[in-house]
Formats: structure tokens, C-alpha cells, sequence
């Protein structure tokens, strides 16, 4: 049985899709997922992000035990920002990538994906020190993503922080609607945005402020998909997985070179040192037609590849995906072809980000 978010009964009388996704019953679409992507691209849309895990971690040893956990380095993150990360196991592969919020000296937030939330808790739980505290509080924790160059049209109303002073991957608490809330702005989309925090008895007040302000518009993780794909970003359980390291995928900006005893680090220095069999490449099609997750990836008769995501890129006009290639057929504009199982479309290996226009790291007066 799928889990529900605060929202369920709003999504279905709203006359939203629903499906299944990581183990919770999601939107996928209200209108279409091009409309929705559209607006978020041109707008705003707001997203029920409610399913993610939210992590509290806190003591005076807290800094040192996620540092030993996760990839990306904590000692330098200043209170009011938050860093992309990932948490590996003891061979290297990928059990989550997660955003780390440091809300005071000893305080963290880690904010991971909703299919790996239950094994996230229990294998870092299991590895803190005995004054180390742990609260999994996803079930009291609700999470909206608003995201699109006006999201701050929609947001300052309710919100008591001057959001033109936040800057990217930074967090400030605050209020929303009178009630304490964490605001962020790292998103999703690769558009200006913010994500909020709030009590969960909050979560539909704020919905429907949001929405009454006329700015959004409401999206499903169709939209959300399509967003993320066509700006380069990976998804956990497509682009990431337990059994494999990051550096295939080619974020190693998330790894910290001179960092010292991290699980995994043994094979993710190894692999950074003598490169990957596959590495994750972006593929831009013909055609409007796209390969899908687990299709072959041919250079001739020969397979090279997989894919792991693919779509209609809305903001382009044609078919993107991404792949783990054999090393040897990486370099930008080789021409390969998607089996589809019914035929063969033809694909080229292209820089990533597909959509180098959004407005996600734009400045503001801060």
C-alpha cells in the first residue's frame, strides 16, 4: 500500500493523476506535463514534495559523524547554506544523494530521497556517536517546491524574509503564513526557486495561499521529470544506484578530493584516478520520440550503452535522454541510435545541460 502525503485529498480533487513513486501515491499530472513544465519555465508551478525524508542530526559530534558519512565536505559549510552530497556504502556504490542543511554548529538537516528514506535512517543512525542525537522527522516535516522566475512573486506575501536576499544553495528560518518554516533556494528545475519547510497541519494553508495568489500553477512529477532532465540533473534509481560509485555519473564537484575516511572513499579515489568502463553521457535525438529507461544504446550492431531516463524535451522541440556509455564512445558528437524495440532512433552525444536558459543561479540583490 502506497503512502499518502497532507495533500492527497487536495491532489484528488484537483482531479490530478495519481501513481505510484517511491513507495508513496503521487500527482503526475494535473493538466498535461507540457503546460505544467511550461509554466514552471515562464512562471511558477508548485510542486507536493512532501515525500522526501527530513533528517535531524545534531550533538557536538555531529559535524565529525556525518563528515565521515558523506562525500561532500561539512567542516566549511557556514550556518544558512546547504551542499549536494552523497552517501555511499562500504563499496563505493550509491545509497542516496542528499542536500545537507547546517542550521547551527552542531545542528544539521539532511534532506534525502523518499525510496531510500527507511535504509538513509537506519544506516546513518547506526554509524552516529552515542551523544549524537537523531530525529527522523519526516512525518512531521511537509515540503513544498515552488519553483520559476516568479516563484518570489508568489512567496513574499506570506513569507516575513526579504527573498531577494537569498542566494543560491542558502536557507534561512523564518515564517510562513505567522508559523516557523525553513525557506531554501536550491531547486530542482534548474529554475529560481525556493523550497519550504513547514509543519505539516501548515502544509495546505500554504498550498492554497500559493495558489491563490493566481502566480503558480499546481505540478505533478511528470512535470518535474521533464524539468530536471532537460537541465542535466540525475534521479536516484535511474541516473544513481547502490552499486555503483558517482564518478561514473560524472559529479564529482560533490566529492571531496582531500577529504579523508568517508565510506566508499577507498573506491571512489581509485575510480577518479583510472576512470570508469561507462560514464554518463547526454544524448540528443532526431526525432520527438525518445528511448526510455533500460533501452540499449547501439554504435552500429554493437550495444554500448544504456539508457537511463528519456523524454520529450518541452523547452526544446526534440527527444533528450541520458546513458551510461563504454568509455570509448563518449566524446561529444559521436553518433549512436536507441533501441526501442521496434526500431532504431538515431542519437548524438552532446554537452549537458540540453536547456542552458533557466534561471536557477540567478542573482539577486543580495
Amino acid at each position: 500500500m502506497c503512502l499518502k502525503t497532507p495533500l492527497y485529498d487536495v491532489h484528488v480533487a484537483m482531479g490530478a493523476k495519481m501513481a505510484p513513486f517511491g513507495g508513496w501515491d503521487m500527482p503526475i499530472q494535473y493538466t498535461s506535463i507540457v503546460e505544467e513544465h511550461t509554466a514552471c519555465r515562464t512562471k511558477a508551478a508548485l510542486f507536493d514534495i512532501c515525500h522526501m525524508g527530513e533528517f535531524f542530526v545534531y550533538g557536538p559530534n555531529a559535524l565529525n559523524d556525518l563528515n565521515k558519512l558523506f562525500t561532500c565536505e561539512l567542516s566549511t559549510l557556514a550556518i544558512g547554506r546547504c551542499r549536494y552530497g552523497f552517501l555511499l556504502n562500504e563499496q563505493g556504490g550509491t545509497q542516496d544523494d542528499l542536500i545537507t542543511y547546517r542550521l547551527s554548529e552542531e545542528k544539521f538537516m539532511v534532506v534525502v530521497n523518499a525510496g531510500t528514506r527507511e535504509n538513509d535512517a537506519k544506516w546513518i543512525s547506526a554509524r552516529l556517536s552515542p551523544d549524537t542525537k537523531f530525529d527522523e522527522a519526516s512525518s512531521q516535516v511537509a515540503k513544498l517546491d515552488l519553483q520559476g522566475p516568479a516563484s518570489a512573486e508568489a512567496l513574499q506575501p506570506i513569507c516575513e524574509y526579504d527573498l531577494q536576499q537569498m542566494k543560491y544553495y542558502t536557507f534561512v528560518e523564518t515564517k510562513v503564513l505567522g508559523k516557523r518554516a525553513i525557506v531554501s533556494r536550491t531547486g530542482y528545475t534548474g529554475e529560481y526557486g525556493f523550497e519550504i519547510y513547514i509543519d505539516v497541519e501548515m502544509c495546505k494553508p500554504v498550498w492554497d495561499a500559493l495558489l491563490a495568489t493566481g502566480v503558480p500553477v499546481p505540478a505533478g512529477l511528470g512535470a518535474r521529470d521533464t524539468l530536471r532532465l532537460e537541465c542535466g540533473l540525475p534521479l536516484y534509481g535511474h541516473e544513481m544506484n547502490d552499486t555503483m560509485s558517482p564518478v561514473a555519473s560524472g559529479l564529482t564537484f560533490a566529492i571531496a578530493k582531500e577529504k579523508e575516511n568517508y565510506i566508499g572513499r577507498d573506491v571512489v579515489m581509485k575510480e577518479l584516478a583510472e576512470g570508469t568502463p561507462r560514464k554518463l553521457v547526454g544524448l540528443q535525438l532526431t526525432t520527438k520520440q525518445s528511448g526510455r529507461n533500460g533501452q540499449n544504446v547501439l554504435s552500429g550492431d554493437k550495444v554500448v550503452g544504456t539508457v537511463t531516463s528519456g523524454s520529450l524535451a518541452p523547452s526544446l522541440g526534440y527527444a533528450i535522454a541520458f546513458a551510461y556509455v563504454d568509455k570509448d564512445y563518449c566524446e561529444l558528437g559521436t553518433k549512436l541510435a536507441i533501441d526501442n524495440g521496434r526500431k532504431l532512433l538515431e542519437a548524438e552525444v552532446v554537452p549537458t545541460p540540453f536547456y542552458k536558459e533557466g534561471t536557477a543561479r540567478r542573482k539577486t540583490t543580495a
